[in-house]
Formats: structure tokens, sequence, C-alpha cells
């Protein structure tokens, strides 16, 4: 079992460097950082953009990438070592690769041409093809493209004509070749250049869609152009509104022809063009740093839930001769085209901007776009993370939502390492390469103090002290350590006889030694490490604990007493270079590295038994100890740190309960952030806690449902003084609209408000119909704004959400908000109706209505707990099960909030929650001590097993089955009997022959597994079994408890060579009897591998049971067919409804299976980090062949790897490996 779980990851931003550095295809889109490329993938369910996949075989900076036009799986990339590189992005592996000699490649595209091409090119030529397969395979140069005589910035192939291609210049030029014409080398400069030796770079340059000659093309200062690559002839020359304005890139809109979107180089503004006019249609101001480049998706995002639209149109009127309109109403006939920019700027950002909607679907704002060198937590604040980048800027990071809160001004050079100031003075001192070392305020937003002592070297590290917020020490480069108050005044200076990495003195090799300072001498050299160690980190809680990062990618922890490595992390693409951890959550650990991320790590497994001993309210004396005791070889962990003493402190204060303050606090110090705090909150709310004891953070998260609107009007009230901007937009009315204008005025002037509001509509001057409206009768009103609002909603507008709530249309705004994916939004509309804030527009109710304000309450608060069920379920498949536990308890729903955490493998958690929560959580609690004890039942920590089952108020028949596994000698397994209350072995084997004489199965079967000779129960309890099958009325439940326990027969007694046969079939057995299980538990991704497993056993073993291969699969297909519906896997899939012969399969297959308990917790399994790209380990999964996403389980054989989600819902309906060794799986 792993040791360090990732619970949180930092993407880099978008580099500023080269010009081709994001792509799309589909519904994938890339960028790349320095040396790695980012793949987000469009997530069908929610209509959002998740990260996909991290890339990172590149060694050296990246140079661009190219999506291949005819495989969305594929796309290419290169770097300035001369490598070019074929990914394919589903299998997430590199497929080809070359090192070319002749030229680094410094713009990259596939060729549109032939089906499996790269073309590249260094900066003056010559341009080099790579044919990836087949008989041509190899590099060969383009015939005519070479010895240019000006760099080359950008090149485009021709989608339609083949082989085409146009190349753009530093100076200003293009020249464009296509076969069996005259090559065109250097023409078409902007005429202002012509004549002079002034260099314009070409900045972009894009083929026009629906053209064979046309070209759009930016340069630098003199803006845009359309010309013609045939005539060399200028078209058209677009103008800037001011002279400042400059081209950084540009792209055609495919959705809309002659329409194309530029982005500015100094400021963040989106223009939106076309070819028809020379003036912007619009411009969006989207960011104050200027733009790098842009790409457009040519597919929208597809809707998750589609509204149906009426069958009639409603926007023509009876008494017009106007022809039905299309969508787009008159004045928006330069309207933005539906599309989406997928927009990266100079300072890093990347996002997802919705051109219709005018708002951004995705932002990563501020990604450091380069090694990251150092990252610390800030002392008085545990979720702030402040980082330091070769980039030459620090960044603080709020590590619950993952989002960049502050950024320093930047241009420092590189800035290797950082240290906060003391308490809260919010400063950080940054050491540099060239520039010395500075102080940056935060909160002034500037650098107010500046050292540089040390000259143009290199500062490798800074501390600040905390005993002494006055003081500072750095260490260099030219061998001096200095300490110096903060206002610049030296105090100390040492001379080393060589460059000082740290105030830590490293000696830069590739073991971690161990000094003890009392004896000058090294005691321990840890060895694993194959490169240079640079992060090193000791544990503030256990004394024993070290982390060592190292340039060989890898993270590892060592436990020092015996020099041991207790696991090893590959997650990070490149060097690891800092390691931090707060003294507060002493177990949640950030590292940075040469791959541009921060990533966030759990080391709570590592004190597992620890965790358990306070589950377990075991003494002090086994949670805290001294340092001395717990350095001994061979000691459990203990907590030796400040944190842990104040807790202990705390408690001993508390009267009444304290032992719900002490599971809240260790809780909080020991799991990771991204929820458990707002989860304790949600606790104390519903357990009545006074509100004015609520933390100031509690607003920021998930809020108990009698606070959301309390809050958020007032949050409201705040933002009423910050002023909104407007969007400009519209053009020249034609003449059919003045035609029905001056109809509409003389209807009005009759006094037919109906008609005119009508012809208004037709209009698409809605406001003006509206106003005048109630002048016919208020119903009417109502109906033209309902309209107006389905129209609205149809274009996926926002405005359509004002015209709801007015009429008090609470169901429709919601399902507006639940198919965009907006579930927050949909949830504080939800509960501000349940409130009765939104009162249902009464026109005039007809007389003896039933309907009273109650039955409008109990439609909304059902309409409630379906939205919190739906962002609790988005939560948790982002793999974040704490926080969808949250959105439950916000809607007081306890038992589903226990659910998400059991299901997200939170089993600890659960179990302290439940436990304060008491009665209402209690089978949920009782379900998750039965898991942990599982986890439990290996060395050394069987005695904690017993401890937790003895915690259950029915739970001899746990006591059992875990007596019934421990694999110790005699005398030991009676002490445990003993403390479990249950008879000696020998006395059981008298008791399992009174019960098998009396004819009682189970109580045989119990006794006989407790006994000496364990697999004497094996032939009676698998008899038992088929006997059963073989009829046609039996269910689940008459087998299940004579299976379950026959799993838990020691393992060697079940190994035994005279067992094969019994072993087989119990495998057999528990195979089948799994996958129903699975399906009463809606797992949906094991079934099919549990059948699998079950069939593949039957032919390869020699075995009686009443079991078909060819029923198997009958069954296999009828549950296939019976649910697909429910989980439709692609979209694209046709459905086939199942046949009469398979209902009636699956529905005896329901028969058998009857609801379990525990009805809350089916649904599959997913873990915090679940969806979190590894980096350089790949696994395939042994059950399903595709890659595995998030945390990997190793099976027995070291080999053979399954997710860890698989491996927790395969353990809990069948405990047998997937391997058919008969060792039981334990995963949890």
């Amino acid at each position: 079992m792993s040791q360090v779980r990732q619970v949180g990851l930092l993407p880099a931003g978008c580099q500023p460097w080269n010009k081709d550095v994001c792509a799309a295809n589909g519904d994938r889109f890339a960028y790349c950082a320095t040396l790695a490329i980012y793949i987000y993938q469009l997530d069908h369910r929610y209509n959002e953009f998740k990260l996909h996949a991290i890339m990172s075989e590149h060694k050296k900076t990246i140079t661009a990438i190219s999506w291949c036009p005819h495989n969305p799986d594929l796309f290419a990339s290169g770097s300035t070592d001369n490598l070019v590189i074929i990914w394919n992005v589903a299998e997430q592996k590199v497929i080809a690769k070359l090192n070319s000699t002749k030229g680094m490649p410094a713009s990259l595209s596939w060729c549109w041409n032939t089906e499996d091409a790269v073309a590249f090119v260094s900066h003056r030529g010559p341009l080099l093809i790579w044919t990836i397969t087949g008989p041509d395979s190899g590099v060969t140069v383009h015939r005519e493209a070479h010895s240019f005589l000006s760099d080359i910035c950008v090149f485009r192939w021709h989608t339609q004509k083949k082989g085409k291609v146009v190349f753009g210049h530093i100076d200003g030029s293009l020249s464009i070749f296509q076969p069996g014409n005259k090559s065109q080398k250097h023409v078409l400069r902007p005429e202002s250049l012509e004549g002079t030796d002034e260099e314009d770079p070409v900045t972009a340059v894009e083929w026009d869609p629906l053209s064979t000659d046309y070209l759009l093309v930016a340069n630098l200062h003199c803006g845009i152009r359309l010309v013609d690559s045939e005539s060399l002839y200028c078209i058209t020359t677009f103008n800037f509104p001011s002279a400042a304005a400059s081209v950084q890139c540009l792209a055609w809109v495919p959705s809309a022809p002659g329409m194309f979107v530029t982005g500015d180089s100094q400021v963040g503004i989106l223009r939106v063009w076309n070819v028809s006019r020379t003036t912007p249609i619009d411009n969006f101001k989207l960011k104050k740093t200027g733009f790098h480049c842009l790409h457009v998706l040519s597919s929208p995002p597809r809707k998750k839930f589609s509204i149906q639209s009426p069958a009639k149109n409603h926007y023509t009127s009876s008494t017009s001769e106007a022809v039905p309109l299309p969508n787009l109403t008159q004045n928006q006939a330069f309207s933005l085209p539906p599309g989406h920019a997928v927009c990266c700027f100079l300072d890093g950002g990347v996002g997802l901007y919705d051109m219709g909607a005018k708002k951004w679907d995705f932002l990563r704002d501020l990604g450091h776009v380069e090694t990251i060198f150092d990252c610390k937590f800030k002392p008085d604040d545990p979720n702030l993370l402040a980082t330091a980048s070769f980039d030459g800027t620090v960044k603080v990071w709020d590590i619950n939502t993952l989002t960049a809160v502050y950024t320093s001004p930047g241009n420092e050079g590189v800035i290797y390492s950082i240290s906060w100031a003391p308490g809260d003075l919010n400063c950080i001192a940054g050491a540099t390469s060239r520039n010395g070392a500075f102080i940056w305020d935060i909160k002034k937003g500037k650098m107010i103090q500046r050292f540089n002592e040390h000259g143009k070297n290199g500062i490798f590290c800074i501390a600040w002290s905390h005993k002494d917020s006055k003081r500072i020490a750095t260490c260099s480069g030219d061998g001096f350590c200095i300490i110096r108050t903060i206002d610049g005044k030296m105090l100390h200076k040492y001379k080393h006889p060589a460059a000082v990495f740290g105030c830590d003195w490293s000696q830069n090799n590739n073991s971690v030694r161990i000094w003890d300072y009392t004896q000058d001498a090294c005691i321990n050299v840890l060895s694993g490490h194959t490169a240079p160690v640079r992060g090193l980190m000791w544990n503030t809680e256990i004394p024993y604990l070290l982390i060592s990062g190292s340039w060989d990618y890898t993270i590892k922890v060592w436990d020092t007493r015996e020099g041991t490595c207790l696991d090893t992390v590959y997650d990070h693409g490149a060097d690891v270079y800092g390691l931090t951890c707060h003294p507060s959550r002493p177990f949640t650990m950030a590292s940075c590295s040469r791959d541009s991320t921060v990533r966030l790590w759990s080391l709570a497994p590592v004190i597992n038994p620890l965790q358990i001993n306070i589950l377990a309210d075991r003494s002090w004396e086994e949670i805290i100890g001294n340092t001395d005791n717990a350095i001994e070889q061979g000691t459990p962990p203990l907590l030796c740190g400040k944190v842990s003493k104040d807790i202990k402190q705390e408690v001993e204060k508390e009267t009444g309960n304290p032992r719900v303050k002490k599971l809240r606090w260790f809780s909080e110090c020991l799991s990771p952030p991204g929820g458990s705090n707002n989860l304790w909150n949600l606790v104390a709310v519903i357990k009545g806690q006074d509100d004015s004891l609520l933390p100031q953070n509690y607003s920021k998260g998930i809020m108990h449902l009698k606070h959301l609107t309390k809050f958020r009007t007032s949050e409201a009230q705040e933002l009423t003084t910050v002023k909104m901007s407007k969007f400009g937009g519209g053009i020249g009315v034609p003449t059919k609209e003045e035609r029905l204008k001056e109809a509409a005025e003389i209807h009005l002037r009759l006094g037919q408000i109906q008609r005119y509001c009508e012809l208004m509509v037709e209009l698409g001057e809605w406001d003006k119909a509206l106003s005048i409206a109630p002048g016919v009768s208020l119903k009417y009103w109502k109906k033209l704004m309902q309209r107006r609002a389905d129209q609205l909603i149809q274009e996926d507008k926002d405005d359509a959400i004002p015209y709801c709530i007015a009429t008090g249309d609470v169901k429709k705004l919601v399902n507006f908000f639940t198919s965009r994916g907006q579930l927050k939004e949909a949830l504080l509309v939800a509960q501000a109706a349940c409130e009765g804030s939104m009162q249902a527009l009464h026109v005039s109710p007809p007389k003896g209505s039933s309907y009273s304000d109650d039955t409008y309450k109990e439609d909304f608060s059902e309409l409630l707990c379906k939205v919190s069920k739906e962002l609790a379920e988005w939560y948790f498949r982002d793999g974040r099960a704490v926080l969808a536990s949250c959105c439950h308890l916000a809607v007081d729903n306890i038992e589903l909030a226990m659910a998400y955490l059991i299901r997200g493998n939170e089993l600890e958690l659960a179990v302290c929650v439940g436990t304060v929560l008491g009665d209402s959580a209690v089978p949920a609690t009782h379900y998750a001590l039965e898991l942990l004890a599982r986890k439990c039942m290996m060395f050394p920590t069987w005695n904690l097993a017993a401890d937790l089952l003895l915690m259950l108020p029915d739970n001899e028949l746990q006591l059992v089955k875990l007596c019934a596994f421990y694999p110790g000698c005699t005398e030991e397994i009676d002490d445990l009997h003993e403390k479990c209350k249950l008879p000696k072995a020998e006395e059981c084997m008298q008791l399992a022959e009174t019960a098998h004489a009396n004819g009682n199965i189970f109580e045989t079967v119990k006794y006989y597994i407790l006994s000496q000779d364990p697999e004497k129960a094996l032939p009676i309890g698998i008899d038992f079994i088929k006997e059963n099958i073989s009829s046609s009325d039996w269910t689940l439940d008459t087998i299940y408890p004579v299976l379950d326990l026959l799993s838990y027969i020691r393992t060697e007694k079940l190994l035994l060579h005279k067992c094969t046969v019994v072993r087989n079939e119990l495998l057999i057995l528990y195979g089948y009897i799994g996958a129903l299980l699975a399906i009463r538990r809606q797992y949906q991704s094991i079934v099919p591998a549990l059948y699998e497993y079950t069939s593949q056993l039957l032919k390869r073993r020699e075995v009686s049971v009443p079991l078909k291969i060819e029923n198997l699969s009958e069954e296999l297909d009828a549950w296939r067919a019976c649910t697909q519906s429910v989980n439709q896997l692609t979209e694209e899939s046709p459905y086939t409804p199942p046949s009469d012969l398979q209902r009636m399969i699956y529905s005896t297959l329901l028969k058998r299976i009857k609801e379990g308990p525990l009805t809350g917790i089916v649904g599959p399994d997913y873990v915090t980090g679940s969806n979190l790209p590894s980096h350089s380990d790949i696994h395939i999964s042994c059950l399903t062949g595709s890659k595995i996403q998030g945390p990997v389980y190793f099976l027995e054989d070291g080999k053979s790897a399954i997710s860890l989600n698989d491996a927790l819902m395969w353990a809990k309906v069948n405990p047998f490996s997937p391997l058919g060794t008969g060792i039981r799986l334990n995963p949890f």
C-alpha cells in the first residue's frame, strides 16, 4: 500500500517564448509549459474541461506542438535539443521519436497532404518532412524551402491545396511554395517597410478556410492584412482603434465564415473581425497582460441535458407578413459566433473563453511557466503556500482552492529560494541568481528592500529568523554565509571552502547523510537516489521520518532508524527541488519541481496505526511520546511535536465530552486540505453550535443551507458598489425592419397594444414589448416574459435569469443552471425558493385553488435535494469526496454524507465524523469501522482491528472473522480469542462437531474456521452453497453469510495442496457472487471483470460447480442491455433495447440480488486524487486493459496493477485477488 497519496496539483502556465504552444482538436485542447504538455478534455456530463494528462518526455524547452488533423488522438511536439516526439493522447504514451541531426525544430506542423508526416523547420530552413511509418519512413528535405534570408517565425500548410505552404519571416516578408508553381520567396512585406532594413516580424499567418489563395497575415507593428497568395496583392488592410495596439496572434472562427479573432500583445484584448469590414466588430478586454497565442475550438461543448424546445415557432405573430426569423435576431447580424477560444497570455495564464456568452468557461490564471525552485507555507496560515520560480516571480496560492492569490511584480531573474517573515508580517524574502536578495511586501504588492552583499553571485538559500524577526541569513555561490538585519546592517559573515547551497549545508552527492551535531560523526547514509538530492525535510511530529526530493524525479520517504525507504513517489516529471510542510498540518506536504508543477501529498498513511489508536480511544501513551523513545527501532509511530502536545493540553482542559473535540482536532491536523475543515464546520452546525463561533472563512466554503442566503445577501451588498462594464455591439438596420417598425407605430396609435408588442418581439426589441405589455394584461405580460426566458435559455444566454426570477419560474431556472453545469448557482436559487424569497406569480388564482405556499415549499425542497445531489456528485467525480460529503451535510442528509466519505475511502474521517454525529450516522459508522478493521488485519496491528470491532454493538461475527484469519501460534490465537470473548480453538472444534451433528451449517462453518483445522469448514460450506445455487429460487442473502465466513480461512491453510479443488471452487463461487454484489452496489466498472474472472477460472481449473460459462455470458449481456440506458458510456453508441429473453434473465438476477443493507452506499468508489494525472509511470489495468488514471494498486505478484478505485470495489464484493491465487486483497 503506498504511503504517500497525491491530493492536489497546481498545473503550470503556458510558456511565453515560442509561437505554436497551444493546439486543439475535437473535445481536447493542449498547451505547453517549458518542459511538459498539459492536455484538457471535455467532460460531457458536466460540460467542462478537465486536466486529463501531463506529457513530459522533453528534457529541454518545448518549441511547438501540432495536433494531427486526421486523428484526434495524435499530436507532435518538438524541443530545443533537436527532438521531435509523436504522442498518443488516449494511451498517454510516446509512439515515435526522432532525434533530428539536421536542425532544431523551431516550428512544426502535421502535413495536410499525407496521413502520417510531420514537417519541421529550424530558423533559416530547410523544411524537413518526417514520414513516421510505412515504406517511405524517414526524413526528407523539401526541394525548394531552404536557404532563406531571414529567420522563420511561423509556417502553415494549406488545408485544401495539397502541398501548398506559407512561411512568415522576422523581416516581415512571406515565402509561399506550391507544387507546380514558381516558388515565391520573401514577398509581400508591408508597404511601409519596403526599401528599409527595419524588421517587423510576422506574428501570425493563417489560410482562409473558404478560399484556395487568400491568407491573413499579422505583423507585430504593421497590423493585419488579407493578401492573395497568387497575384501577391494586398486585398484589405485592417485598422486598429489606436496606433498603440499591436497583434500577437489571430485565428479564423470555423463556425462563422469570414469571421476571425485577434489578440493584442500589450493588453489582453480579444478583437472580433469580419473580412468585409476594416475595423473590429467588437473588442473584449479579458486580462491586463497581453495575449501570447489563440486557438478557436470548432465544436462548442455539447449540452448535458437537452432542454426540449417547443415545436412551433413563438416569435412570429399572426398579423405579420414576415417570414419566421432565423435564430439570430436582426440586430445581432454581426453577433458573436458560438465558439470557444483557447487564450494563452504572456503571464502564463490559460483560459477557454466562450465568445457567444461572453464569459470564461475556464481560466487558470497565473501559473508558473518555468522550474519552481522553492515552496514554503506561511507560518501563521497553513492554507497559503508561496512558490519561487525560474520565471522571476513569487506566487502565493490558496491550497484549498488551488488558485493563485498574489503574484510578485516579476523580472527578478531566477529566484532560487524564499522565506516567509515570521508571524503576520506578510512579507517574503527572496534570493536570486544575479540580483541579490529582496523583501516583497505582499499587501503593498512591491519590493521594499534589497540586499547586494554577495554582488552578482547567485544566492542559493535565504532564511528569515523566526526567533528574531529582524535577522535574515543568506548563503551564496561565493562561499559566504551572511547574517544581516532587515534594514541591511551586516552582523556576521562566514566563509566556507566552496559554494554554499543551503543554510543546511549540502555536499551535493547522491546519498543523504545524517549528522549528529553533538557527536560530530555521520551516523547514517541513506542510499537509493540515482541523482543528486536537492530537497530535504524532517517531519515535525515523527522524529525519524525524513523526506528527500531528488534530481532523479522521485520523492522518497525514509525511516532513518533503520535507514529503510518506506515509499518512492514517481509522479513528478522532472527534478524535484523543494519540499515543505506546515507544522499545524504536519502530514500534508507540498513539493515543487523543474516540471513547473506544485503537488500536494498526504503522508497520513505512514502513521495509520496511530490514527486508529486515536479512533479506538487508546491511552495518550500510545498516541504521544517523547523523541527518545520514539526513535528506538521497532517502536510504532508516536507524535512528538508541538502541535500534538498542544492538542493534548486543550483536550485535557475540556469539560463535558472531550472525545468530540479530540477527534475533530486530530482529524484537522492529520487530514489533507480540501474540505476537512469545511466538513467539521458543518458537523458543528448540525450539532447545534452557536453561529458566532463559526470561523471567518466559513462563508467561502460549502455552507449549511440555513446560512446560504444570509451570507450571499451580505456579499451582494458589498458588490453593489462595483460598476459593471457594458458590452457594445449592433449595426445598421435593413429596410424590412423599417417597414415593420412603421406598422407597429400605427398599431400603437390605434390602441392595439398587443399587436404592437408582437411586432416589437419580432424585431427583437423585447424590452419595448415587455414594458408596454402590462397595458394588455398582467397575464399577457407574464406569458411574454416566459417566452423571452425560453428563447434566451435556448440561446444559452445569462440574460434569461432575471426573466425566470421575475415570473417565479424556479424549476426552469434550476434546470437552466444544471444543464450548463452551474450547480452552485442552481443550489442558491433552489434554497432561496425554499425560504420563500421567490414568489411564484399568482396572476389571479381560480377560486378554491388548492395550491398553498406549503405545497410550493415541498416542491422546492425536493428540487433543493436534487441539486445538492448533483453538486455532490460533481465534487465526487472530481476526486473530492470530502467536499461531496459537505454538500449532503449542508442539507442535513447525514446518511449520504457518510456514504460519500466511505466511497471516497476516507474511512478514518468517516468514523470521526460519524462518532460525533451520533445516532443518525450509526449504520455507516459501523460499516466504516468494519472496513478499517479489515485494513488492520495485518502485522503489527491485529490488536487494533479487535479494538475497532469491539466498538460495535453486534460484533460477534466480525470478531469471528478476525480471529479466524489471524495467523499466530496457538497461544497467540487463544489470547486473541479471549480478548474477543470467543471460546478457545480446541473448544471451537467440539462446538463445530456438535453443530454439524445437529445439521446447523452456519454454526458448523463458524466454529470450524476458529479451530486448529479450519480447512474442515471448506467442503461443508461449499456443498451447502452449491446445493443452494442448483435450486431455482435461491437469493444472495441465503448463501452470502456462509461464503463470507469461508473467505476468512487463514491464507496458509487455504493454500495447502490438499485444498486445491475446494479452493478453486471457493474462488469461482466468490467470483460469481461478487459479480452479483457488484450489480447490487452499482459498481459498473468491475461487473464485467468479475464475470470474466469467473469464466476464466471455470475454463482453466478442474471443478464441479453448478455454473456454466454460457449462462454467465448471457447474464452479463442481459445486465449490459438492461442498464446501458442508465450508464451509456459514449454518446455515439446507438441504443438497442434489450430482448425479452434478456429482460427475463435480468429480472431473475434482480430477484436473487434484492436490496442490500446500507442502501445509501451504492455507486462506484472514487478516492481523493483519482483524476490527478500522474506524470511518469503509466500503468495498464489488468482488469480493463486501459490506462489507470489516479492512484494505482499493485497485486501480489508485484507486476499486475489495477486502479485503487477498482481494487476497493473488488475487495468489497470479492475479497480474493483478481489473479486467482487465493490471496486476500487489502487495499483499504
